[in-house]
């Protein structure tokens, strides 16, 4: 077969760094889908970038599409055709609707069908109106008009490059026409340059100084920055987040390293690193054991020439957000931390629901409640109610208005110096976690502690006016939040009632309304439950997480009780027990109650059953206490037997009132106990 490689270059203005990934990968679904669609077969798709292009290199391309055959059935044989079995009107005009000659027409299972065959078209003819589609279905969060266009794209369109093979693709978007000319990196090569083939792009790309494939500019930049770091005799760290912007900054890197005075490493060092890395993108420096050195190494967009210049420029930039914070941190200093909080009275939490400072009232509450709940020692409940009290007052502190990111962190910082307790000076940092996706979980008790009663707040605070996520709109990033609170609960084997602290957090928030109170109860219920279930996923059978999450007031009972049934299924006779299970579910709907009177069980079957079930349910009940669920389903699987002869021998719906709510009573109070684990009848056998 005929083939060869396909290339799309957009050429823009400078493109926002972190949009890059996701806009490369969604020009990869695009192309692949497209090119399926359109029936080309085709090999490996890769999509390149830099800051100004993206770029789309498809190998192994078809020259034309696949011919396609198709059949459509029409009228039965007998209408199709008259006795002397020539086409009727029905068959003539059928076939001509189909584009075949009514002798083509075939007969099969008494109906007459056309075979329509269609000749696949050359792939650059169809390239010429697929790949301006695939350009302008490309969506963006943020998008830019220029001039009097109707066009909108993330930033200006300046050149496009559409080769298939040596061939040029003709197609003209926003005013800009397709060929083979592109441009190289702004200041290092000589401007614009053509491209012979497709096959040619990345090599004809570097000749031009534009490393165009981003997995070997990364390769490139990593190398650098530690090739730059072992000269100086430290070790640079190299955050993912970091190397990514930096990765769709540059076309051409170059690393290199520059200095500060040491005066500036008496601050905090999160106080140097944030100015020197949020803000410059700049990579901090360190010793082997992690102390901070006056280096740091910059990403050049260019050569190696004239790098001193480029050095000392960024030097100066550096000094200047390091005066800013030596300033701060000495002004924040000249009074406690204890003593900033005062100021949070001026501070909006949010609208209608008062200020900070309130908020870190309720918070010492709530983590009152919290520490109760978990039972912890004296000291662990003092120090979780110590850091609520100081937990924000680092927020009205110039540092932190300064540099935002610097929250909880300058908190820690400032009470390390106030000679506060370790445990609470970690707690002010760590009940911020996790602060973005992948981040740790806090580790201090009073952290964990701090940190849900802070989470539970924002939650049942912003559900309280109505703002509950929807869709991708999460502003408050209470997903975020929530999701938190599930993986902390979980990792750190801590069983809380969610549903408690809502109520306590409705009454610190002044919720009165009976039916406010019941619809926030509800909103959050159903939130934690999404965020358990998303959880849950990645490990444990659908069926399995519907079973358990009928109430999921207890995180982490719930992910026990979901390892407990997976577990259980594995067993010999797991499915003919919860068979057993089922059959008590569907006939305990029907029971208004669960007062049973052993004098009113007539049959054998029916006495066995309940003496069966008070000799299980002691011992279930305390092992489900013990939240040894797997031990409490060994227990309960003992009833399957008395279940199964029960419903063999008694006629539950007897025409006695008494004799037949006796027996659902035994139902109902048999089915509450096993939904104390899962709902059986979710289980998929």
């Amino acid at each position: 077969m005929d083939t060869k490689t396909l290339l799309l270059e957009i050429g823009t203005e400078e493109i926002p760094a972190h949009a890059m990934p996701a806009i490369l990968e969604q020009l990869k679904t695009l192309a692949t889908k497209s090119l399926k669609e359109a029936r080309i077969e085709f090999g490996d798709v890769q999509t390149l970038g830099t800051p100004r292009r993206l770029a789309l290199l498809v190998e192994n391309v078809a020259a034309r599409q696949a011919d396609v055959e198709d059949e459509k059935r029409g009228a039965s044989a007998k209408i199709a055709f008259d006795a002397d079995g020539k086409p009727t009107k029905a068959a003539i005009g059928f076939a001509k609707k189909n584009n075949v000659r009514p002798e083509d027409l075939i007969t099969r299972d008494g109906y007459i069908y056309a075979v329509i065959r269609e000749q696949g078209k050359s792939s650059a003819e169809i390239f010429a109106t697929l790949l301006p589609k695939i350009i302008c279905d490309l969506s963006f969060p943020n998008n830019m008009r220029w001039g009097s266009l109707d066009f909108k794209f993330i930033r200006p369109l300046r050149w496009i490059v559409a080769l298939f093979g040596d061939e040029i693709i003709p197609f003209e978007v926003a005013n800009v026409k397709s060929g083979r000319t592109s441009r190289g990196h702004r200041f290092l090569s000589t401007g614009d340059f053509e491209i012979s083939t497709a096959e040619n792009y990345v090599a004809a790309c570097e000749k031009n100084f534009v490393i165009v494939d981003q997995n070997k500019r990364r390769e490139l930049i990593t190398a650098q920055i530690n090739e730059v770091a072992a000269s100086k005799g430290g070790v640079a760290e190299i955050t993912d987040d970091l190397l990514e912007e930096v990765l769709y900054l540059v076309e051409y890197p170059t690393a290199l390293a520059g200095s500060f005075e040491e005066k500036y490493l008496q601050l905090p060092a999160e106080a140097v690193i944030t100015p020197m890395r949020d803000h410059q993108r700049y990579f901090p420096v360190k010793t082997g054991d992690g102390k901070l050195l006056p280096l740091f190494i910059t990403v050049r967009n260019g050569g190696k020439n004239f790098l001193e210049i480029v050095q000392h420029g960024n030097e100066r930039v550096l000094k200047a957000r390091l005066e800013d914070a030596q300033f701060f941190f000495n002004e924040d200093r000249k009074k406690s931390l204890e003593a900033h909080r005062d100021k949070l009275k001026t501070v909006v939490f949010q609208e209608g629901l008062g200020s900070v400072y309130e908020k870190t009232e309720r918070l010492v509450k709530l983590v009152e409640k919290i520490s109760d709940m978990l039972g912890v020692t004296a000291d662990e409940r003092a120090n979780s109610i110590r850091a609520a009290q100081l937990s924000k007052a680092d927020l009205v502190t110039g540092m932190v208005t300064e540099f935002t990111e610097l929250q909880g962190i300058m908190g820690r910082e400032y009470a390390k110096l106030d000679g506060e307790a370790a445990e609470v000076c970690a707690a002010i940092d760590e009940h911020y976690m996790p602060r973005f996706a992948g981040d740790a979980q806090p580790k201090s008790t009073a952290g964990k502690i701090l940190s849900l009663a802070d989470k539970i707040d924002n939650i049942v605070a912003t559900f309280s006016r109505g703002l509950v996520p929807t869709g991708s709109q999460d502003p408050f990033a209470l997903r975020r939040q929530a999701l938190g609170i599930v993986n902390q609960l979980t990792a750190a084997r801590q069983s809380v009632s969610i549903r408690e602290i809502v109520e306590l957090a409705m009454d610190l928030l002044n919720i009165t309304d009976k039916i406010g109170r019941e619809k926030i109860q509800s909103e959050v219920a159903d939130f934690m439950r999404l965020r358990v279930k998303n959880v849950l996923s990645n490990s444990t059978r659908y069926d399995v997480i519907d079973a358990v999450l009928d109430d999921a007031d207890d995180v982490f009972a719930v992910t026990l009780k979901a390892a407990a049934v997976e577990q259980f299924l594995a067993t010999p006779d797991a499915v003919k027990v919860i068979q057993s299970f089922v059959r008590v579910s569907n006939l305990a709907k029907k029971a208004d109650s669960t007062d049973m009177d052993e004098k009113l069980f007539e049959l054998d079957a029916e006495k066995v059953l309940f003496r069966a079930f008070e000799a299980v349910k002691v011992a279930a009940d305390e092992l489900i206490d013990k939240k040894d669920f797997l031990g409490a389903l060994d227990v309960l699987k003992k009833l399957s037997a008395p279940i199964d002869s029960f419903f063999d021998s008694v006629m539950v719906m007897d025409e006695n009132l008494s004799v037949r709510k006796n027996r659902l009573a035994l139902l109902k109070s048999t089915d509450n106990l096993l939904a104390k684990i899962a709902d059986f009848g979710k289980i998929v056998q």
